[in-house]
């Protein structure tokens, strides 16, 4: 068309945008959604009419920018926000602006969505306002490119919301449920820790250390698994000192710089000794090239610190920790050895 054939079409194409019959203003959207020399005055009006009109023009037309995007966001319509989800591709900037102030529904599209492109923020964010939200939960435990510490605080929010449901009340018991609650969240940040990718293990250090969760029970488990690269962030992170000074310590220190170490990092006196001698078994092991495990780590904790347990009730606690690791490894062992045996029988 030239200029003035297309004034002309444009203004029949705004007569029609102005007519009373839903059906004429739809047959525009389907005619003008994926044109992307649509006019731009007649896309915008379409996507402000009703939601039968106004879908197709949102998922679809290629005239609307992200700025527009976001303002249709930002209106706070569920329903809108969905057919924004719904584009194919869908920037950053979007997907931002419906992880800060988009519906549910709408956060549930977009992660299902595999031509969005969301940001680690943003997925942090969606975390902090949906995390009590199965299926958003459920999403976001999907996706290979979450962070790992709010992978972590999702288990958190799980153990609690597993803790305080009435199957799990009426089935074991409000302490009960939340003492295993507790211990299936403390196993599962270990198993992340143990795939983490080494960058982002000091970010997932830090979570747990603000939230309090770098007990010495967490520790020693740490410690007991053999995950010794996450255990010396922790320690890094608790003591405040750098990273080669802790490490120069745990491979090479004296007994008496290890127990010093660990008294920096809030170690009650009477424990330390039994982290020294957990550190010195895999130290011992590495230097010898040796195969060790988890069950010959926590035999020797329990032998070698029996007195002390005997003395010092701190010690006998830290020691049942030991135990129970010891009894859940046995049990994890037996299964892989009558699944092995399983396998040879096939």
């Amino acid at each position: 068309m030239d200029m003035s054939e297309r004034q002309a079409a444009e203004a029949a194409l705004a007569l029609l945008l102005e007519d009373p019959s839903p059906k004429v203003r739809l047959a525009l959207a389907e005619g003008l959604a994926c044109v992307d020399h649509a006019p731009r005055g007649i896309i915008l009006g379409l996507a402000g009419d009703q939601i039968e009109v106004a879908g197709r023009i949102i998922a679809l037309s290629p005239v609307l920018a992200d700025n527009d995007l976001i303002e249709i966001v930002a209106s706070g319509r569920s329903s809108m926000q969905q057919f924004v989800a719904f584009r194919r591709p869908l920037s950053v900037s979007v997907a931002a602006a419906l992880a800060e102030v988009g519906e549910a529904e709408a956060v549930a599209d977009m992660l299902d969505n595999p031509h969005v492109s969301i940001a680690r923020i943003s997925l942090r964010r969606i975390a902090e306002r949906f995390g009590d939200a199965a299926e958003i939960r459920g999403r976001l435990f999907d996706r290979a490119d979450l962070p790992c510490d709010v992978r972590q605080a999702l288990v958190e929010r799980l153990g609690i919301a597993l803790a305080g449901s009435d199957f799990v009340r009426s089935a074991i018991g409000g302490s009960r449920g939340r003492k295993v609650t507790e211990e299936a969240c403390m196993s599962a940040t270990l198993k992340m820790a143990e795939t983490v990718m080494s960058d982002e293990i000091p970010a997932l250090v830090e979570h747990l250390r603000m939230s309090g969760r770098l007990t010495p029970a967490f520790l020693i488990h740490a410690l007991c698994t053999g995950n010794v690269d996450f255990f010396a962030a922790a320690v890094v992170s608790l003591s405040g000192m750098n990273d080669g000074r802790v490490r120069g310590i745990l491979i090479d220190g004296r007994e008496a710089a290890m127990r010093a170490l660990y008294r920096s990092i809030g170690l009650a006196r009477d424990l330390a000794p039994v982290f020294v001698t957990a550190t010195l078994i895999w130290r011992a092991a590495s230097r010898n090239h040796t195969s060790i495990d988890t069950g010959r780590v926590t035999t020797e904790l329990m032998r070698r610190h029996a007195a002390d347990a005997a003395r010092d009730p701190a010690v006998a606690e830290l020691l049942r920790l030991v135990e129970n690791l010891h009894m859940n490894w046995g049990r994890q062992a037996s299964r892989d050895y009558a699944h092995a045996l399983a396998a040879e029988a096939a």
